[in-house]
């Protein structure tokens, strides 16, 4: 059914309660969906376990082993070959989708990502399973939009609300998929949106906890809040965080970069050279191997020395750029934070050798130091303290968290580092340049919520003064919860709420047009 812009219009201010019921069928959905990726993960690092157990020392089977491993890559490089969209995280390409720069094909995308992730995992790549989990939660809002049949508009409201049912059943932590839902994936805030977000966040979480059980996913030791004289190692562990955080994202970046340089390889031989690479691994260093917490674990235990964890590092974040610049579909997101609280353990050693640091406290510096790395990485502050938060348990450490995320923040920005994501997508966007991949003009009308923020170059200017983009209409303007027709003489102010109408094919440029307009001042 042809959606027009009178039933666009009607439709959308019944939002904030249709929208609830719809995002619980979105929770109940993805949720059900990320929580059999989840056990099926679970699955493949056992198994992967007992595989390296059963062919150690015997050479016949480490044959068979690294011929399992040739045919894994095979069958993943087929996949991302059939369907490019599952290569990766998967968070650029919901991303993309939702600000109208791309779109997915939601019956290929569920099935090839679900077996492509859980292929690499039983592989051993280092990969996480966040990113994936947020793909396919999205894809299943986009495949309850298609079959209630709902416009563009609501289906991207059904995405973000699947995004967040993803990390909150992935990581058991329901507040961090709101926030990075809104903050990263949406990019936009609404009462209709966190309402909707919040209930599949909820619901998934709910579902997830039903058989996976509430506890944290890290599970080690934090008996004591760090003492306030030490605080000013806390600034200096957010510059350096932040500072190997711009560094990862480079790293990663120019890993896809070194892949595609060779002519002969396209996607099952990048592939083939991280399922090789992860078998040579599990013989010299099993504990390297996917997304699991057993690096995270001997860290808090006390059973690694300063040079074991150096070493960890250095190995784990090599073989992290090989797995995901070959282009396998899996996620960065767990692996950085491995990465994270090796480099906040290494950094407590040393502090309790050269600064009298009591050893007590290195684990809060682990803890501390992944925050703080997630969030030079994904520029997603907000989000990456209340993750850390769930995933760990404890409440002691939001002032530390925070404070070590925000000196992150900043030492990224000044080092002129973009999110990883941001930079993902417009890979992403230029690759397919040349491609058709847009819906024809005026299919669909779709509306798109902006909020002004102080300093502009909107605020305190009149409606007619403004050169808005080409092919937007601004049809409604939302003021302390009363929504108003904007007219020529209507003065903006900060905190206002925009919504603009554009064609389906014109949503992500109006959506770069529109950010532009509200969020800077030139």
């Amino acid at each position: 059914m042809k959606k027009d812009t009178s039933y666009t219009i009607r439709r959308a201010r019944r939002f904030p309660v249709i929208l609830i019921g719809e995002g619980l069928l979105v929770g109940i959905i993805g949720g059900l969906v990320v929580l059999f990726y989840r056990i099926a993960l679970s699955y493949a690092g056992d198994w992967l376990n007992q595989i390296l157990s059963y062919i150690k020392g015997k050479p016949l089977a480490i044959l068979g082993w690294f011929a399992v491993l040739a045919l894994f890559a095979v069958i993943v490089g087929k996949l991302v070959k059939m369907e490019p969209m599952i290569s990766g995280s998967g968070i650029p390409q919901v991303e993309g989708e939702v600000t109208g720069k791309l779109t997915q094909n939601w019956k290929r995308v569920l099935p090839a990502k679900f077996l492509g992730g859980f292929l690499c995992l039983l592989g051993g790549l280092s990969l996480g399973r966040e990113g994936p989990s947020i793909q396919l939660g999205a894809m299943a809002g986009k495949g309850v939009s298609q079959i209630l049949d709902r416009g563009k508009t609501e289906e991207r409201y059904l995405m973000t609300c699947g995004a967040s049912a993803g990390l909150a059943a992935a990581f058991h932590a329901p507040l961090a998929g709101v926030i990075f839902a809104v903050e990263e994936i949406h990019k936009g805030f609404s009462v209709s949106i966190l309402i909707s977000v919040m209930t599949a966040s909820v619901t998934a979480d709910f579902i997830a906890s039903s058989l996976i059980g509430l506890e944290p996913v890290f599970q080690f030791d934090l008996e004591h809040s760090l003492p306030q004289n030490y605080y000013w190692l806390l600034i200096v562990l957010g510059i350096i965080v932040g500072a190997a955080g711009v560094f990862y994202n480079w790293a990663m970046l120019k890993a896809q970069d070194l892949y595609k340089k060779p002519k002969c390889l396209n996607e099952t031989g990048r592939i083939l050279i991280a399922f090789l690479t992860a078998g040579v691994l599990g013989f010299v260093m099993p504990a390297v191997l996917g997304s699991r917490h057993n690096l995270i674990e001997a860290l808090t235990d006390g059973e690694m020395v300063l040079k074991m964890a150096i070493t960890a590092l250095i190995v784990k974040f090599l073989f992290s750029a090989v797995s995901f610049g070959s282009g396998a579909p899996g996620g960065i997101f767990f692996p950085l934070l491995i990465l994270g609280a090796l480099i906040g353990g290494i950094f407590a050693m040393a502090g309790v050798n050269f600064f009298g640091l009591p050893e007590m406290y290195i684990n809060n510096f682990v803890l501390l130091a992944m925050a703080g790395f997630f969030t030079a990485i994904v520029r997603a502050p907000i989000t990456g303290i209340i993750l850390l938060f769930e995933m760990s348990g404890s409440v002691s450490q939001m002032l530390s968290l925070s404070i070590v995320s925000v000196t992150a923040y900043i030492a990224a920005t000044l080092l002129h580092s973009d999110p990883i994501y941001e930079s993902l997508l417009e890979r992403i966007l230029q690759k397919q340049k040349n491609v058709e991949t847009e819906p024809k003009a005026g299919r669909q009308k779709v509306l798109s919520t902006f909020v002004i923020m102080g300093d502009s170059v909107l605020e305190g200017r009149c409606v007619h003064e403004i050169t808005w983009p080409d092919n937007c209409l601004l049809v409604a303007l939302e003021r302390n919860g009363n929504e108003m027709i904007p007219k020529g003489r209507t003065r903006l102010l900060a905190g206002d709420v925009l919504t603009t109408m554009t064609d389906e094919r014109d949503v992500g440029y109006i959506h770069d047009k529109m950010e532009k307009l509200c969020y800077t001042s030139f």
